[in-house]
């Protein structure tokens, strides 16, 4: 009896569930055919009208700032146009392009064209007869074309029908654009960015006549003070062929990507990372619907050590110093090329301010720099960071390191006093600069008047006891001839007058070139930011002094990049610059009498006229040198003079005389510390006389 129960039941299960599968299967049959024929038309065709689109979601780009927060560069919201492939026909595509451009231009909105020929008068963008011949080869062109026949077979590949040549050129320009960056029905590429509002509203109005293209809501970069620190931050731009081949894992075709200053050292953490989203289209290209499918991340803030006011002040102080100069403010007209200013914390070592003038407009790169605007920057080298890249021989701002090592390795002491003629007895007999001006020496002077006087003659002297080699160990001590590991890209290392490089020169002179050195000259080139940090470390009484720019780095998710981590991104990115830790032990008497003698160059020396009344002791020091047909001009210095805070260095290209830019860093000095002063009164006739190379 049970037995058959079990055996009735198990029955009763497999029929329910044999019933179960009749029923689901009949279901999927009344609904296949509701789907295939009662609407099986009106759903091909929706099928046949709809395309799913994947478009790129831009990371907001991080923001670079100053110490105190101050935004210099940041992301902003704007309007950039995108274009995907449709089935429309050329002539519809043509018409599409003519719309979209008078629009654009309508609005005064830039858009890319990278179509290689100009018109009115024809011409070829191109730099090389290499680069042209390819570009006639890969197009089909005939190797002999003029840029009128070239322009006219490339309208006919287009099946461009307008007659006005300017507008075809437009049409063509972004013809061959999507041609070169590639486009396709599910991805789109940008072709303007950060366009007018107005814009905008129009190319969304007029949608039906722009099939493919749409106007994506996406963040841009905006400089928010202009030029300001511009050599400093950088500027992006469109991302090039080498840089996409190399990184296409990170990048599309149309991405920007840092080019110079922190914008490009640092891209890695300001980039951020690109989401995604998919966007419902009909095939006629227009949008239906979008959702996000991947959310992006915003990239890392960089936060700076420099003080955009302080660094306000400095390139004004800089560009005015400059400009009367040229006018002859200072009594004599010196054709001032331009000059570079830094200001280092010098217990720190942070960079306060650093400034070259001409500078840039970073803006000016986002779009496309016009070929006027480029050819205005390169003729005067307004993208060359001055301040990291510019070399110069240092003069006579170099005699407190020949002092110093005079005076460590006994060659000189600090009461011993050496008799300036005019004229030095050994090399090439070399004159000290007051010969030239009063044809008598400065007589009898110890190191500090030495030092304040800037005396030729005993530093001659001082040298020829040292020695080339001794001498060149103590600049480099002191971080001359070498990169400081600055967080910028490009720094130049200079050169350093030494044995090894005498020797590679073939110099056939080597007493002249240890005269020439030690008063700064020779084979010395230096950057501005190597100086800075050579006098900051004299003001530090010989203590090292690294220069950085860097703060702290915060990621988009607030957690602060540890120093470590940092560090060892820059040794990938700039290769390994060993930071100074070892500290040569100055003796305090000889330090004193050093920092005395750069005191008294702003009391009663040869920059006493722009500090006179000054109501802060200032350490400081003249130079002047020539280069060719020019005559560098530089001041050093620091403040206060008995508790060092800030070390300031300022040079300007054929400036004429050292003290006429100590101008610059009184400037500076007055900014940092807050000071009022109505106006201070200056004696420029005090010292007219030619400096060479004090």
């Amino acid at each position: 009896m049970t037995k058959k129960t079990e055996t009735e039941k198990s029955n009763f299960r497999f029929n329910m569930i044999t019933t179960l599968v009749y029923i689901i299967g009949i279901v999927l049959l009344v609904q296949l055919f509701n789907l295939q024929i009662v609407h099986g038309k009106e759903y091909r065709e929706t099928s046949n009208t709809r395309l799913t689109k994947e478009a790129t979601v831009k990371s907001a780009r991080g923001k670079i700032l100053d110490r105190t927060g101050t935004v210099l560069a940041e992301t902003q919201m704007g309007f950039n146009v995108q274009l995907f492939k449709t089935k429309a026909t050329d002539e519809e595509v043509n018409q599409a392009m003519n719309v979209l451009a008078g629009i654009l231009d309508k609005n005064g909105d830039a858009y890319d064209n990278d179509f290689p020929i100009l018109v009115n008068p024809f011409q070829y963008k191109f730099e090389t007869e290499e680069q042209l011949n390819e570009w006639r080869d890969k197009h089909g062109i005939a190797p002999e074309a003029s840029p009128e026949e070239a322009f006219y077979v490339m309208k006919d590949k287009y099946g461009i029908e307008e007659e006005d040549i300017q507008i075809a050129a437009k049409i063509i320009g972004l013809r061959y654009t999507i041609e070169e960056k590639g486009y396709s029905a599910t991805r789109g590429i940008e072709i303007a960015s950060n366009v007018s509002r107005a814009s905008a509203l129009e190319i969304n109005e007029k949608g039906e006549e722009l099939p493919g293209v749409s106007v994506e809501v996406q963040s841009n970069r905006v400089y928010t003070n202009g030029s300001l620190a511009s050599h400093v931050i950088g500027y992006i731009g469109r991302i090039n062929a080498d840089e996409y081949n190399a990184n296409q894992d990170k990048y599309e075709k149309d991405d920007y990507i840092g080019k110079t200053g922190i914008e490009y050292l640092f891209e890695d953490y300001l980039k951020g990372e690109n989401g995604s989203k998919q966007i419902d289209m009909t095939v006629d290209g227009t949008a239906t619907g979008e959702y996000i499918t991947k959310d992006a991340i915003g990239g890392a803030n960089v936060v700076l050590t420099i003080d955009s006011n302080l660094q306000n002040i400095t390139e004004n102080a800089l560009k005015s110093n400059i400009e009367k100069i040229r006018s002859g403010g200072f009594g004599h007209v010196y054709e001032a090329q331009g000059g570079a200013a830094v200001v280092l914390n010098i217990k720190t070592g942070e960079v306060l301010a650093m400034a070259s003038v001409p500078d840039f407009e970073p803006s000016q790169f986002l779009n496309g720099i016009s070929q006027e605007k480029l050819n205005e920057y390169q003729q005067n080298s307004a993208i060359l960071n001055r301040a990291i890249q510019g070399t110069y021989a240092p003069g006579s701002i170099f005699k407190m390191v020949t002092a110093i090592a005079g005076l460590q390795e006994g060659a000189i002491t600090t009461s011993e006093r050496i008799n300036d003629t005019g004229i030095y007895p050994r090399g090439s007999h070399p004159h000290c600069w007051y010969y030239d001006s009063y044809h008598r020496g400065h007589g009898r002077l110890n190191v500090s008047g030495a030092l304040a006087n800037s005396c030729n003659y005993y530093f001659y002297e001082t040298g020829y006891r040292l020695g080339l080699d001794k001498l060149s160990s103590y600049a480099n001590y002191f971080g001359l001839g070498r990169k400081t590991g600055i967080e910028l890209p490009y720094e130049s290392a200079g050169t350093l007058a030494s044995p090894k490089t005498s020797e590679e020169k073939k110099d056939s002179a080597p007493e002249s070139t240890l005269l020439s050195a030690s008063i700064g000259q020779s084979y010395n080139d230096f950057t501005p930011l190597q100086v800075a940090k050579y006098i900051a470390m004299v003001a530090n009484r010989g203590g090292v002094v690294n220069p950085t720019l860097i703060k702290n780095i915060v990621t988009s998710d607030g957690k602060q990049v540890s120093t470590a981590e940092i560090e060892q991104y820059l040794q990938t990115k700039l290769g390994t610059v060993t930071k100074d830790v070892d500290n040569l032990q100055i003796s305090d008497e000889n330090m004193n009498a050093v920092l005395e003698g750069m005191r008294d160059v702003t009391d009663d020396g040869t920059a006493s006229s722009i500090f006179r009344n000054f109501p802060i002791t200032v350490g400081g020091k003249t130079g002047s040198t020539e280069a060719g047909n020019y005559i560098n001009a530089w001041f050093a210095g620091f403040a206060p003079f008995d508790d060092p805070e800030i070390a300031v260095v300022a040079i300007v290209e054929n400036g004429g005389h050292g003290y006429y830019v100590a101008e610059v860093v009184r400037e500076i000095i007055r900014e940092y510390f807050g000071m009022n002063i109505e106006q201070i009164n200056e004696d420029v006739t005090a010292s007219q006389e030619m400096e060479y190379v004090r």
